[in-house]
């Protein structure tokens, strides 16, 4: 080889991007062998990418792939590199490894694989003779790494939530700052630790502050940036839009985002496969994203209908009383719901929640609550726990203790024969419910994310509810659902009898 040759060639295995589009080779999406380069969402990824990054993204674009690719790279062409791999469970993280890295390193060309070759080869790892290493697993708390890949975070948020905080602890501390992490994920509802990153990045953009090396990058990649998503010209002529179609699409318009028709047109067929998770799987937003329905949760379908018929909206307050609707904690969160009832509508005004507070906190909520919006309080409904007497508290019930510090009267909702019966009560009654879009957030969330508990042995979801952040603001819920059902039933004794004669309370 002549010297001009080979400072050509060592200045084209210098270039990170040159090595990354040229050496490697990677599976198609039907299994054959192509060579691996950059399409353009991977090229913008690559050129933005900062020490700490969250992706929230669509559907197959690529960056699981481009981001194992970058850390093999960084292993070959850098002695003494650690870089991990987690997966949401243990059949994706040795398939990543099997198909991405592993496959990658196999296929390249025998000179660079004899310049630094595999001293260890296993199901879950690679050690390389320069002293660098790729792992995999589901945690990955021991060790120290110089890259960090976390695949499907919200899915792990989601199903696994004490693997995740595994992960936040374990893993994010196991690199030390300065270093790459790379957490990606479609979204998984909006509770957990990825979908707290990914808000909190947002904000940090829109605030336009530095960046530190502690500081998570947010990378959006919405479904109208993939090329291939759309239809050629003579099938988009055949797909018609539904009314609702056409007010999502406008919706868009209004925030700068212009489709095309062929987009549009894919946009209708996909989301007839994709029908409630289509947001989750190919949002066009970050908000929308994290609005999709979440697995396993009881009230998919049901809040899906409230955002169709639009009924998280601005909810004036009227002159009519305002009742309150709670889920008691003491160490747990204790929440509450404020409605008032106008017809036939159920407008949840406000919601509040906290832990770790006593009775007395509570009523100067309510005070301020009603001092600022200008309004009287109904009845306070408290779930059947509020009428058992508490050791330590001068054996009263939690009832007569909120009534002796003016939260009156207080109604105690009866205990429902099982949690079936009152989820089924709830889906019921949310039908009539309408949901202040700026004081109701947290407890829309918890709407949204109260879910069955994930079986990790079975792989498939318990017939039970998961005891969650989402869980108590559900059964507060949950108490204005059983309460409205006691109220038709047994409408004078209710309300007549025992409830609006006498308030007058917070």
């Amino acid at each position: 080889m002549s010297m001009a040759l080979a400072e050509k060639v060592e200045e084209l295995f210098s270039d990170r991007r040159w090595r990354l589009n040229n050496l490697y080779t990677i599976k198609d999406k039907g299994g054959i062998a192509i060579p691996f380069r950059m399409n353009p969402a991977q090229e913008q990824l690559l050129d933005q990418l900062h020490t700490l990054n969250v992706i929230l993204k669509a559907r197959q674009m690529g960056f699981t792939t481009l981001i194992q690719i970058l850390m093999l790279d960084a292993c070959l062409f850098n002695s003494n590199t650690s870089a991990g791999i987690v997966a949401h469970n243990r059949e994706d993280a040795e398939a990543f490894f099997s198909d991405k890295i592993k496959f990658a390193y196999d296929h390249l060309d025998p000179e660079i694989k004899k310049a630094v070759p595999a001293t260890q080869d296993s199901a879950k790892s690679l050690t390389f003779a320069n002293g660098s290493k790729i792992r995999v697993g589901t945690s990955l708390r021991s060790g120290t790494f110089q890259y960090l890949h976390v695949s499907e975070f919200g899915k792990t948020c989601a199903q696994f939530p004490a693997k995740a905080s595994e992960i936040v602890t374990g893993a994010f501390n196991a690199v030390q700052a300065g270093q790459f992490i790379a957490v990606e994920s479609t979204a998984e509802g909006q509770g957990g630790a990825f979908h707290d990153m990914v808000m909190e990045a947002k904000r940090h953009a829109e605030l336009q502050r530095p960046l530190t090396d502690l500081d998570f990058k947010l990378h959006f990649f919405p479904w109208f940036n993939e090329p291939s998503y759309r239809l050629s010209d003579s099938d988009t002529e055949s797909v018609t839009l539904t009314k609702e179609q056409e007010d999502y699409f406008e919706k868009l318009f209004d925030k700068g985002i212009t489709l095309t028709a062929a987009q549009e047109a894919w946009y209708v067929k996909k989301q007839a496969q994709q029908r409630d998770k289509m947001k989750r799987e190919y949002p066009a937003t970050v908000e929308e994203a994290f609005e999709a329905s979440v697995e396993g949760a009881y009230l998919s379908n049901e809040m899906a209908q409230v955002r169709r018929e639009r009924r998280i909206c601005r909810t004036p307050i009227e002159n009519v009383p305002v009742d309150t609707f709670w889920d008691l904690g003491i160490n747990d969160d204790m929440c509450i719901w404020f409605r008032q009832q106008i017809g036939p509508e159920h407008r949840f005004i406000d919601y509040y929640s906290n832990s770790g507070e006593g009775l007395d906190h509570y009523a100067r909520i309510l005070k301020d609550k009603a001092d600022e919006g200008n309004f009287a309080y109904g009845v306070h409904h408290m779930p059947h726990d509020a009428d058992a007497r508490r050791l330590g508290y001068q054996a009263k019930t939690v009832r007569e203790m909120a009534q002796e510090i003016g939260i009156k009267p207080v109604m105690v909702v009866p205990r429902i024969a099982n949690e079936k019966a009152g989820i089924e009560a709830t889906r019921r009654y949310i039908r009539r419910c309408w949901f202040n879009e700026t004081t109701t957030t947290k407890g829309v969330e918890c709407l949204d994310n109260y879910r069955k508990e994930w079986d990790d042995n079975r792989g498939v979801y318990k017939d039970r509810p998961r005891h969650d952040w989402a869980s108590h603001g559900y059964k507060a819920f949950e108490t204005a659902s059983v309460a409205r059902e006691q109220m038709v039933e047994d409408e004078d004794e209710w309300v007549g009898d025992q409830g609006r004669s006498e308030a007058g309370g917070y």
